[in-house]
């Protein structure tokens, strides 16, 4: 049968995450694409090359994992190790607004397992409204940013998931299938055949096919729904106030010493790399600020 999509018109987004369906078996899936929005991370920091590609999966896994959990809030990707590597993190927004940022030392060799050493992935909710957030750590098993991710969902009772990511220094992009559940399976090989088919799809294949092409290269022989796409961006959620509130958990003690000592304090964003320069008078308001909110609380 020919692939069924199904779409809109609309304008068409480099950086863009879409959803198609089997008709005919309980599965579902999605693919990423990232272009625009992966560049403008990599032009904060001279990623080396092998870091460049892990963040650039686990920047594609986090947008299709964030799409599939629909968060009102953010999803947070680590992956920390004792090795060259110390440092992995991307986070996502249920908007699909992405950052991501690494820390890592010398010349970077080895397999994925010895860059990272004795390491943890940590998967991280954050919801809005003050909720409480939800966070899963486990060792790192695997050789490779899927296979991490797929040990983990294994493990955490997820729906039964596949991924497929690849990355180089101009784009980024990934394909999620996922098993559905309670439903009535009419196609019991189907998880195996296109789990096995989408096994034959090469990296450059994935960064590079329309996904319409992309999907007719694996499932040609079946019915697939697309859905329109969604826009994917980069957004780095530092701002100057969330600074001030930060020096304010200090207190004004410690930050009047630290002026003492340098004239200014310097906060540098390691997601976005903008700095942010306070001075005395600067953190003569930020406390005014806060002893004007206590006087006003007790006074009510």
């Amino acid at each position: 049968m020919p692939l069924h999509v199904i779409i809109t018109a609309m304008k068409s987004h480099p950086d863009s995450l879409r959803r198609f369906l089997f008709e005919h078996a309980p599965i579902r899936g999605e693919r990423v694409h990232l272009d625009t929005s992966w560049r403008s991370v990599l032009k904060r920091h001279d990623y080396p090359p092998l870091l460049r590609q892990m963040m650039g999966e686990l920047t594609a896994a986090a947008v299709l994992l964030a799409a599939t959990l629909k968060l009102d809030g953010s999803l947070l990707l680590q992956i920390q190790g004792t090795g060259q590597i110390k440092l992995l993190v991307v986070e996502c927004s249920g908007n699909l607004k992405l950052r991501a940022t690494a820390k890592w030392e010398g010349l970077l060799q080895g397999s994925l397992s010895e860059l990272f050493g004795d390491g943890r992935f940590v998967i991280t909710l954050v919801q809005k409204d003050g909720k409480p957030a939800y966070q899963g750590i486990v060792e790192l098993e695997g050789e490779s940013v899927a296979e991490i991710l797929q040990n983990y969902l294994s493990r955490s009772e997820q729906l039964e998931t596949r991924l497929w990511l690849a990355a180089d220094e101009n784009s980024a992009s990934g394909m999620l299938l996922q098993k559905l559940p309670d439903q009535a399976e009419s196609d019991a090989d189907a998880w195996s055949r296109f789990t096995q088919l989408a096994d034959t799809l090469r990296p450059d294949e994935l960064m590079q096919l329309p996904t319409e092409a992309l999907l007719h290269r694996l499932f040609h022989e079946e019915d697939v729904r697309l859905f329109e796409e969604q826009p994917v961006s980069f957004h780095c959620t530092c701002t100057r106030d969330n600074v001030a509130q930060m020096l304010q958990m200090f207190g004004i003690e410690e930050v009047e010493a630290i002026l003492t000592e340098r004239q200014t304090i310097e906060v540098h964003c390691e997601f976005c790399n903008h700095r942010y320069e306070f001075d005395k008078v600067d953190a003569a308001q930020i406390f005014s600020v806060t002893a004007a909110v206590a006087t006003s609380e007790i006074r009510h």
